[in-house]
C-alpha cells in the first residue's frame, strides 16, 4: 500500500494541476465537497467494525444477507382518494399492474379524527386521500383484496389505533386472523408536532396510545410494524439529509424510552419498529444517508438500550421519493427526478418503496401517471443492474467518507437533543422546528438567487400549456359520505355502541389500561372514527402548539 506521505504529495500535485485548469474551466459555485476522495479521507477506517457484511451488525450494507438478489423491495404506490369504492378500484388496478404492497392515503378529516359529516370537514372530504368514517368504509376499501396475502402500509398517526382496529376487524370478517396480518401503521406523532401538523392529543396521551399499540401487537399482531418513524415529512418541510435522520432517530429513541418506561422489554417490540426515509435528488448523498442511518440505529439499540436480539438492531426502512422536489413546471421532468430518487433508494438498501407520479405537484395522480411511477420501480429492479449486487457502492472513498460524515453529524444532533432533554422537550421548546425552518429558508434563498438550479423553474424555462387529464375529486364525495353515515347510524345497534364507548372512556381515564381492545370493541359495532376520537378528546384534551420561533 502506498505510504501516506507519498499519497499526500500526489494529492497536492493533483490539486495544483486542477487549480491551473480553473482559468479555462471554472468550477461551479457552492460545491460543498472536495474535488476528489482518496484513502486519506478514510483514516482509521476498519472494515469489520465500520462496514461489515450485509445482514450483519452494524448493517451499513443492508439488513438482509442477499438483499435484492433474493427478493426485490416491496413496491408500493401511495394511493387513496374520494370514496372507499374509488380507492378500492385503484388498489386492485395497481395490484393487477404488479404492485406488491398497498399504501393507503387518508383524507385530512380522517387524519385528525373527524367524521365526514362534521362541519370542520367541509370541503376536505376525500381530497388528499380516502375518507374512512367507520368499519363499513374499511370493508369497502379492501373488498376483494385478501388481507392474508397483501402487505398494507397506512399513513395515519394521531388516530392510528382506530384505523389499525378497523383493519384487524376487516381481516377477521375475511377469515384472516390478526396473527397473520402484515403491514405498517405510521403512528409517529412526534414528527406531527415538529413538521406536519395532523395531531389530535397532547404528547403524553399520544405516547400512551403508541406504546399501547406496541404492547398489543407484540402479543396479537406479531408481523405488524407498529410504527414507521418518519423522516420523510421532516425532509419535506425543508430539513437537510443529516437533520432528517438525526431528528427521526431522536424521535425513535423517545418511543423506545416510553415503551420501556411502560414496562415493555426492548426486544419484545424493537424488531417491529420501522423507519420512513425520503429519497431526495442528490443520489450519492441519499445512498450514504441510508447507510449511515443503519449504523447509528444499530449502535443506539445495542449500546444505549442493551437490546440483544439482532432484529432489534436493524433499521428497516420504507422510502418515498421526494414530493417536494417535483415541479408544476415541465412535469415530464419529474419522471427523470423520480427515476434518480428510485436509484438512490435502491443503492441505499430500502425494504419498501413508493414512487411519486409526474403530476403530483398539480393534483392527485391519474391512472396513467401512477402506472409510469410503478414502471419506474420495475425498470430499476429488472433492467438497471442496481439490484444485482448487494451494496454496490461500498468501498468508494467518497461514499464511505460521506457515510462517516453524515453519521458523525447525526450523533452531534442527537447529543444536542439529549442535552435539551430528549425529542419531546426539544419539540416543545421549538428547537427542531427552528432547525428545519432555517434549512428550508437557506434552500429557498439558493433557488431564488440561482445558486441552486431547478430545471424548468429558475433555468431552462419554456412556455407551457395547462396540463390536461388531471384527477379531480368532486365535491359530491362529501355529501355521499354524509349520506352513508346517516344510514349507518340508523341501522347499527346504537345501544351496544354506547356501552362500548362508555367502557372506552372509563379505560382511557386509567393510564395503566391498554386501550386497543376497547377501541376494537367500539369499531366492531360500527362506532365511527369521530365518535371514538371524540371520547378520547374528552379525556385527553387537544394539543395546541405553543412554540416561540
Amino acid at each position: 500500500m502506498m505510504a501516506k506521505e507519498a499519497l499526500k504529495d500526489m494529492l497536492d500535485e493533483y490539486n495544483m494541476k486542477a487549480e491551473k485548469s480553473l482559468a479555462k474551466n471554472p468550477e461551479r459555485q457552492n460545491l460543498a465537497q472536495p474535488r476528489v476522495y482518496t484513502p486519506l479521507d478514510l483514516e482509521g477506517f476498519d472494515y469489520v467494525r465500520d462496514l461489515g457484511f450485509p445482514g450483519s451488525y452494524p448493517y451499513v450494507r443492508g439488513v438482509q444477507p442477499t438483499m435484492y438478489r433474493g427478493r426485490f423491495w416491496t413496491m408500493r404506490q401511495y394511493a387513496g382518494f374520494a370514496t372507499a369504492e374509488e380507492s378500492n378500484n385503484r388498489y386492485r388496478y395497481l395490484l393487477d399492474q404488479g404492485q406488491t404492497g398497498l399504501s393507503c392515503a387518508f383524507d385530512l378529516p380522517t387524519q385528525i379524527g373527524y367524521d365526514s359529516d362534521d362541519p370542520i370537514a367541509d370541503g376536505e372530504v376525500g381530497k388528499v386521500g380516502v375518507a374512512i368514517d367507520s368499519l363499513a368504509d374499511m370493508e369497502i376499501l379492501f373488498d376483494s383484496i385478501d388481507l392474508g396475502k397483501v402487505s398494507t402500509s397506512m399513513t395515519i398517526n394521531a388516530p392510528a389505533a382506530v384505523l389499525l382496529a378497523m383493519y384487524i376487524a376487516v381481516a377477521e370478517k375475511q377469515g384472516v386472523s390478526a396473527d397473520k396480518l402484515k403491514g405498517t401503521i405510521q403512528n409517529d406523532i412526534l414528527k406531527e408536532y415538529a413538521a406536519r401538523g395532523t395531531y389530535i392529543f397532547p404528547p403524553k396521551p399520544s405516547m400512551r396510545l403508541i406504546t399501547n399499540i406496541f404492547e398489543y401487537c407484540s402479543k396479537n399482531v406479531p408481523y405488524w410494524n407498529t410504527i414507521s418513524i418518519s423522516g420523510y415529512h421532516i425532509r419535506e418541510a425543508g430539513s437537510t439529509a443529516v437533520q432528517e435522520i438525526a431528528f427521526t432517530i431522536a424521535d425513535g429513541i423517545a418511543y423506545v424510552e416510553a415503551a420501556i418506561k411502560a414496562g415493555l422489554n426492548v426486544d419484545a417490540f424493537a424488531g417491529r419498529l420501522s423507519f420512513f426515509w425520503n429519497a431526495h435528488n442528490n443520489v450519492l448523498e441519499e445512498a450514504a444517508k441510508f447507510r449511515a442511518s443503519r449504523r447509528v440505529w444499530a449502535k443506539v439499540m445495542k449500546e444505549r438500550f442493551g437490546a440483544v436480539n439482532p432484529k432489534s438492531w436493524m433499521l428497516r426502512v420504507h422510502t418515498q421519493t421526494a414530493g417536494s422536489m417535483l415541479t408544476a413546471q415541465q412535469p415530464e421532468n419529474n419522471i427523470v427526478r423520480v427515476a434518480l430518487q428510485t436509484a438512490a433508494a435502491v443503492l441505499g438498501g430500502t425494504q419498501s418503496l413508493h414512487t411519486n407520479s409526474k403530476d403530483e405537484a398539480l393534483a392527485l395522480p391519474n391512472e396513467d401517471a401512477v402506472r409510469t411511477a410503478l414502471r419506474t420501480q420495475q425498470i430499476v429492479a429488472y433492467e438497471s443492474g442496481l439490484a444485482d449486487v448487494v451494496d454496490p457502492l461500498a468501498g468508494s472513498y467518497y461514499i464511505e467518507a460521506l457515510t462517516n460524515k453524515i453519521e458523525q453529524e447525526c450523533w452531534d444532533y442527537i447529543k444536542k437533543i439529549d442535552d435539551i432533554g430528549g425529542a419531546v422537550v426539544a419539540i416543545e421548546k421549538g428547537y427542531i422546528q427552528r432547525e428545519i425552518q432555517e434549512s428550508a429558508y437557506k434552500w429557498q434563498m439558493e433557488v431564488e438567487r440561482k445558486n441552486r438550479v431547478i430545471v424548468g423553474v429558475n433555468q431552462f424555462q419554456i412556455e407551457e400549456k395547462p396540463l390536461e387529464g388531471l384527477l379531480q375529486v368532486d365535491a359530491s364525495v362529501g355529501e355521499l359520505q354524509k349520506k352513508k353515515l346517516a344510514e349507518l347510524r340508523a341501522k347499527r345497534d346504537n345501544n351496544a355502541l354506547q356501552i362500548k364507548l362508555v367502557a372506552l372512556e372509563k379505560a382511557a381515564k386509567d393510564e395503566k389500561i391498554n386501550l386497543l381492545p376497547f377501541i376494537l370493541d367500539a369499531v366492531k359495532v360500527y362506532g365511527t372514527l369521530g365518535e371514538i376520537c371524540g371520547v378520547l378528546r374528552r379525556v385527553f384534551g387537544e394539543y395546541e402548539a405553543h412554540v416561540s420561533l
